[in-house]
C-alpha cells in the first residue's frame, strides 16, 4: 500500500503498511470519511502530519497523546495542538501553556499550532490518528493503536536516548512499552482541567526536556 508519509518514516514502517490490519484500517477510515462528510478529523491529508513534521533522522522528543481534538477546526494531525486561528484554545492545551510559563518563565506562544515544536524534533503523536466530530475515542480499536505501537517499536530498536512525555493514564499504558533502558521517560497526569492540578503543574516538563537534551550533547528545543 503506498502511503503518503514522510520518507524516512516509510522507510522504516513500509512493512507495517502491508499488513492485513492496516488494510481493514485504511477501509474503515475511508468509510468514515465518505459516511461523515466533513466530520471526521483531522483532514485526510494531515493524517499522518506527525510524521511529516518530524522525520525520523531528527526525532529527540515523543509527546502521546489520545486521540483528536473531536472540534470541528480544532484538529490538525499533531497532538494537542491546534490550527493557529483557533480561539478559544482547547482547554488541555491552555494548560501546557500556563506550565510552559511557570517552567521557563517566558510567554506561551502566541496561537496553538505547534508545528515548530514538531520540526526541531518533538513528534507529537496520538494513539489513534482519527476521530468523528463530537465522538472521542470513535475510532479506537480499528487498528491505530496497533501502527503506532509499531512506530513505539521501531524507535525502541532503532533509536536510543528518545525522551518519551507520558501525561495521564493512557500516554503511559500506552509507554508501557516504550524500552526503558534505552529511552527517557518523563510521566506527569493529563493536562486537562480534570486532572492538571494533580501534578501536571509544578511537573516542569519543558526544562527538563531541554536539561537531558543539553546533558546529551543536544541542542535544545525553543518552545515559544
Amino acid at each position: 500500500m503506498n502511503i503518503k508519509i514522510e520518507e524516512s518514516w516509510k522507510k522504516q514502517l513500509h512493512t507495517e503498511f502491508e499488513k492485513e490490519y492496516f488494510s481493514s484500517l485504511i477501509a474503515f477510515v475511508k468509510d468514515e470519511y465518505q459516511k461523515h462528510p466533513n466530520a471526521v478529523f483531522p483532514k485526510g491529508s494531515q493524517i499522518f502530519r506527525a510524521f511529516d513534521a518530524c522525520p525520523f533522522d531528527k526525532l529527540k522528543v515523543v509527546i502521546l497523546g489520545q486521540d483528536p481534538y473531536p472540534t470541528r477546526g480544532h484538529a490538525h494531525g499533531l497532538c494537542f495542538s491546534c490550527d493557529a486561528h483557533v480561539r478559544p484554545l482547547p482547554k488541555s492545551l491552555q494548560n501546557i501553556f500556563k506550565e510552559l510559563e511557570e517552567d521557563l518563565g517566558v510567554k506561551a506562544p502566541a496561537n496553538g499550532d505547534l508545528n515548530f515544536w514538531a520540526e526541531q524534533g518533538v513528534l507529537m503523536l496520538n494513539s489513534i490518528l482519527t476521530v468523528r466530530e463530537g465522538a472521542p475515542l470513535s475510532h479506537a480499536k480499528k487498528g491505530w493503536e496497533q501502527f503506532t505501537d509499531a512506530v513505539i517499536d521501531v524507535i525502541n530498536r532503532e533509536k536510543s536516548g528518545i525522551i518519551f512525555v507520558l501525561w495521564g493514564a493512557p500516554a503511559q499504558s500506552k509507554g508501557a512499552i516504550v524500552h526503558a533502558g534505552k529511552h527517557i521517560i518523563l510521566k506527569a497526569p493529563h493536562p486537562s482541567p480534570l486532572s492538571a492540578h494533580r501534578g501536571f503543574f509544578g511537573s516542569k516538563p519543558f526544562s527538563h526536556i531541554n536539561s537531558i537534551l543539553q546533558q546529551q550533547g543536544e541542542t535544545p528545543i525553543n518552545w515559544v
